[in-house]
């Protein structure tokens, strides 16, 4: 079980205006069907600006994944991990950042940015297209 940060005004607006939004949990998962992840066996709730996700994953990667989707929204303050399995690693850009440089910060080789690009997909769509305030899932060997 973990909770996860996320800065609320960052991240994927779901409303389509500039008043601030708490997205409810069919909101979230519309997000999550609308990318493509399989999240069969996890229960998404809202309680204010924290997003809960409990059950069983289809696998860790998933998870990750979904909490990245969920967090990763406009008024999410927070993801509290109740599905069980492994801690995931994640990293929070700052301005600056690239995917090389963070690469070479978590996993000590900038040349691996691709992996982290390829593990964030298909939150990400373009190495390049990453913000302040965005979580990143860093993959582990």
């Amino acid at each position: 079980m973990g909770l996860w940060n996320f800065v609320k005004s960052a991240g994927k607006s779901l409303f389509g205006s500039a008043e601030a939004a708490q997205p409810d949990a069919e909101t979230l998962q519309k997000e999550i069907a609308d990318l493509g992840l399989d999240a069969s066996g996890l229960d998404i709730s809202v309680e204010g600006d924290k997003v809960k996700v409990a059950g069983s994953a289809v696998s860790q990667e998933v998870k990750e994944k979904v909490i990245l989707a969920v967090g990763n929204v406009e008024g999410v303050a927070a993801v509290e991990d109740d599905a069980g399995g492994g801690d995931p690693v994640f990293h929070t850009v700052e301005k600056g950042d690239t995917l090389w440089a963070i690469a070479e910060a978590t996993m000590g080789n900038g040349s691996k940015y691709q992996e982290i690009f390829e593990a964030n997909k298909p939150m990400l769509t373009h190495p390049d297209k990453i913000y302040p305030g965005q979580v990143l899932r860093i993959p582990q060997a």
